[in-house]
C-alpha cells in the first residue's frame, strides 16, 4: 500500500529480457538503495514492484508480461526517468491517499496548459475506469496521488502545483505523454457492489439475512 506522494525519481539504467518479461535495473536519485530490502515492494509510476536485487547505486525489479501489457512499462527505454515511493508503513502520516499500486488503465496526456505558478493537464479517460473518477475524488496518475479537477467520459483534468511539477515526472509530462492511472480503490469497491447489488433488495430480504432489527442471531 501507498500514498501517492512521490518520494524520489529514477532512471532506467538496464532492461533486461527475462522469461517473457523483463528485469528492470533503476538508479534512485536521492533514494538510499542499502536501505532497501529484496522482497520489499516499491512503486515504479504507480506500478508496485518487487525489490529483487540491490547495491552499487542501483535496484533491481522484476516486470512479468501481464505487467507489460497493461503498464507503461513496456515502453521504458534506459534513459527512461519514473516516480518511485517506498511502501507504506503502520503509523505514517497518510498525506495522499490509499493507493495500492495496481494499475487499472493506461491514459495519454491530451493538453497541458499554465495555471497560475502551476499547470492544468487533461488526461484520457479508459472506458473500463471512467465511472471510477469524479470531480474532487482522487487517482494517481504515475504514482502521483491527484484531485480530480474535472471529470467528463472521455477525459479528466487535474491540477499540478509547482512542487509536483518539480519533484515528480509529471513536470515533463506534454501531450502524448502516456500514464499509468489508478482509480480510488473505494471507488472500485462501490462499484463493484453496484454491479452484484442484488435486485429487490429490503429490509425483510436482510433481516433473513440476519441484518437490522429482529434478524439472526
Amino acid at each position: 500500500m501507498f500514498t501517492g506522494l512521490v518520494a524520489d525519481t529514477g532512471t532506467v539504467e538496464r532492461i533486461a529480457p527475462r522469461q517473457g518479461g523483463v528485469r528492470l535495473a533503476l538508479r534512485p536519485h536521492t533514494l538510499e538503495v542499502d536501505a532497501l530490502q529484496p522482497g520489499e515492494s516499491v512503486a515504479c509510476s504507480g506500478c508496485c514492484l518487487t525489490v529483487v536485487e540491490r547495491g552499487a547505486g542501483l535496484v533491481s525489479f522484476d516486470a512479468v508480461p501481464e505487467t507489460l501489457s497493461r503498464t507503461t512499462i513496456g515502453t521504458w527505454r534506459p534513459g527512461t526517468v519514473v516516480n518511485l515511493e517506498r511502501a507504506l508503513a503502520l503509523g505514517d502520516r497518510l498525506g495522499g491517499h490509499l493507493v495500492q499500486g495496481h494499475v487499472d488503465g493506461i491514459g495519454e496526456v491530451l493538453a497541458r496548459r499554465p495555471e497560475g505558478q502551476g499547470a492544468r493537464l487533461t488526461v484520457s479517460l479508459p472506458a473500463p475506469i471512467a465511472p471510477l473518477v469524479a470531480e474532487k475524488g482522487s487517482i494517481a496518475i504515475d504514482g502521483v496521488s491527484l484531485t480530480v479537477a474535472a471529470a467528463g467520459r472521455e477525459s479528466f483534468e487535474v491540477a499540478l502545483i509547482p512542487e509536483t511539477l518539480a519533484r515528480t515526472t509529471l513536470g515533463a509530462a506534454q501531450p502524448g505523454t502516456k500514464v499509468n492511472l489508478e482509480a480510488d480503490v473505494l471507488a472500485r469497491h462501490v462499484a463493484r457492489l453496484r454491479e452484484l447489488a442484488t435486485p429487490g433488495l429490503d429490509a425483510e430480504r436482510l433481516a433473513g439475512w440476519g441484518y437490522g432489527e429482529g434478524g439472526a442471531r
